[in-house]
């Protein structure tokens, strides 16, 4: 493929994608977005794609574009080529600390994939005590707010910000008491879900499109559910 600006190749529920979104308009970057479905994926796709993943980021350079693909790298060359507010910390000890954190956020995406997928209730459960567990000791690092480092929003909101919006629809379905007692936390929720390189990472069917997966996988939080399955 070959494109005169960036290329965002994306699936429309894929939270890595969001990540590389935000930062992107964070960064004031002009790109466009080219969505596939990850349950057909065409063949240009899996020639381009080492891993069969998305999100990739398509850079124009000469005749063809360069390929970047991984979340983490997409937003690492970002924050490193694109003018804008800076998303790291300046200083070295920080940086790393905050790159701790953002796999800790990749931790959590993995206990959401059971927690919203699994038809079975010992994992569900299992899931929903790691995930609280982990947001509880995410409360302890949080300062005044509104974001992760305090009034700079950084690579961690990013990171962190698709993480809370399976939760706008989850907890309207289940009040799983995951958050509870967390202040910190649920404010820092509220304000990433109103900032606009977060609200225009999806799609406005976000929310219908998650609730057409959950019944795809007839998942057990649906069972538990104020709004029918």
């Amino acid at each position: 493929m070959h494109s005169k600006t960036l290329t965002l190749i994306s699936h429309h529920l894929c939270p890595y994608v969001q990540r590389a979104s935000i930062v992107l308009s964070e960064k004031g970057v002009a790109y466009e977005r080219r969505y596939i479905d990850l349950a057909a994926k065409p063949d240009w796709f899996l020639r381009i794609s080492p891993l069969g993943k998305v999100p990739l980021l398509a850079v124009p350079r000469g005749r063809a574009d360069a390929i970047l693909f991984e979340s983490a790298v997409i937003c690492e060359y970002l924050e490193e080529t694109q003018s804008g507010a800076a998303l790291h910390p300046a200083d070295p000890l920080l940086r790393a600390r905050h790159r701790g954190w953002m796999e800790f956020g990749s931790s959590i995406l993995a206990d959401l994939w059971g927690y919203e997928t699994t038809k079975d209730e010992a994992l569900f459960e299992a899931r929903r005590a790691s995930l609280a567990m982990k947001f509880s000791t995410l409360e302890q690092e949080l300062g005044e707010g509104p974001y992760f480092a305090g009034t700079q929003f950084s690579m961690v909101d990013a990171v962190f910000a698709p993480v809370f919006r399976y939760f706008e629809l989850f907890e309207r379905l289940f009040e799983s008491g995951i958050f509870g007692g967390l202040a910190g936390v649920n404010a820092w929720r509220k304000a990433l879900a109103v900032r606009p390189s977060v609200v225009e990472a999806v799609t406005d069917d976000y929310q219908d499109r998650l609730m057409t997966f959950l019944r795809h996988h007839e998942a057990h939080l649906l069972t538990l559910g104020k709004i029918a399955a």
